[in-house]
Parts: C-alpha cells; structure tokens; sequence
C-alpha cells in the first residue's frame, strides 16, 4: 500500500524524523552540529525558511516556511546526508532513522503558536526541569536574544507574529512557551501523538 500524499504547499510545516527504533541520532555535539551545516545548507537549496528548531537525542523536530520547491526532495537529502555522515563517523550500518519524516502544514497562526510552542517544550516533554533557555540544541535561546542560533534562524519574522516592537515580541513569545500545549489544538485533532 502507498504512502498518504503529502501537504508540499507552500508555507509554514513542522517537520519530525525519528531514529529507527527510537534510537539515538546525536551521539556527541559534533554530530548535532554537522547536521545543522546540513540543514542550513539544504534549505537554501530548497528555497526553506527555519523558524523553530528542536534537537533531541532520537529525534529531531523543524518548523520549516516551505517555497516553491517543496519539501521531500529536500528532506530526502538532508536526512541521507546525516544518516551517510553519523554511520562513517561511528562506525556502523543500515539506517539511521525510522519511517519517512512526518509533517503537517500549519494553516492557521494558532496551529503555527502552538507547534512552536510544542518543539520548544520537547525537552520539557522528555523530562527536561531546566528553563527553557538552558537548552541549547532548541531555538528557543536564539530567538528570545541569549544565544546564537545553531541553524540559521528567521527570528525576525517569527517574531512579527508576537508583537509590533521586538521587546513585546519577546516577552509574548517567551510568555506563550511558557505555557502548556493546549489538547485539542494542532496535530492532535489529525490523530497524531506526540513523538
């Protein structure tokens, strides 16, 4: 049986790949930063914007503006790059990740909050006790000011989305992460849980 086709449209879309068996992707912070120099340079290849990011040791999470490339062919050759680089540098086979990347495209700005929301929370939602500031490998420093991004980051234009002057932006984006996901918005109402 086929795949499900794909929501490639133009416009914002989170985007999860997950280790083969949930296991790890990032053994050590070299491999965490290859993959960013991968991701930066796929998406000017493709045309892609990143607005949010989350790296965790099984996975990874993206909040990607998709142009008029699309977003398979792209996903395609970023995970193969990675999956090529982690198995030469560690010394093993087979595949690295799971099943295909999933993705959902967000229609609404509510669904775009809240899938931000979300990606910066997964540290959280693993168990995480820390702020969320003290996270390295999300986005969430960089776009608050307290950090550089590790991906070359639209903090700007995600900002725009919180408020009319940077200062406001920031204190509505860091009080919307703050907060819980609310059940019922976003992914859940497609049926799909949480990696």
């Amino acid at each position: 049986m086929s795949d499900k086709r794909r929501d490639e449209s133009p416009g914002y879309h989170h985007v999860v790949t997950r280790g083969n068996n949930k296991r790890v992707i990032y053994k050590v912070d070299r491999d965490r930063l290859f993959f960013c120099w991968t991701v930066e340079r796929i998406a000017k290849k493709y045309g892609w914007t990143i607005v949010a990011y989350c790296l965790m040791s099984n996975h990874y999470h993206l909040i990607i503006r998709v142009g008029e490339k699309g977003l398979s062919n792209g996903m395609c050759e970023l995970n193969t790059a990675y999956a090529v680089h982690f198995n030469v540098w560690h010394g093993r086979i087979n595949h690295l990740f799971g099943k295909r990347f999933w993705n959902r495209r967000l229609r609404t700005d509510v669904e775009l909050f809240n899938a931000v929301r979300y990606v910066i929370r997964n540290p959280v939602f693993d168990g995480g006790q820390r702020p969320l500031e003290s996270y390295r490998w999300t986005s969430y420093a960089a776009t608050i000011g307290l950090a550089f991004a590790d991906i070359n980051l639209a903090r700007d234009e995600l900002l725009e989305f919180y408020g009319r002057t940077p200062k406001e932006a920031v204190t509505e984006f860091r009080a919307s992460c703050a907060g819980p996901v609310p059940r019922g918005d976003g992914w859940w109402q497609a049926g799909w849980q949480p990696p």
